[in-house]
C-alpha cells in the first residue's frame, strides 16, 4: 500500500478516485482485524489516504 500524495490523487479521474477509496475502505476493515494482533500503523496510514481522497473529492 502506497500513500497517495495529493498531486497523485488530483491527476487521477474520479472513476479512479472512487475505486481507490472503496479498496481502501476494505483494506482498512483488514486492517483493523489486524491491528487487534498489533501493528496498526498501517491503519493509520489508510485513514489519513482516505482523508485525503474525501477532501479532494
Amino acid at each position: 500500500m502506497a500513500v497517495l500524495k495529493v498531486k497523485e490523487i488530483k491527476t487521477m479521474s474520479k472513476e479512479d478516485r472512487e475505486n481507490k477509496l472503496k479498496e481502501l475502505k476494505l483494506e482498512l476493515v483488514k486492517s483493523r482485524g489486524k491491528a487487534a494482533q498489533g501493528g496498526s500503523l498501517k491503519t493509520r496510514e489508510i485513514k489519513k489516504t482516505i482523508a485525503r481522497l474525501l477532501t479532494i473529492k
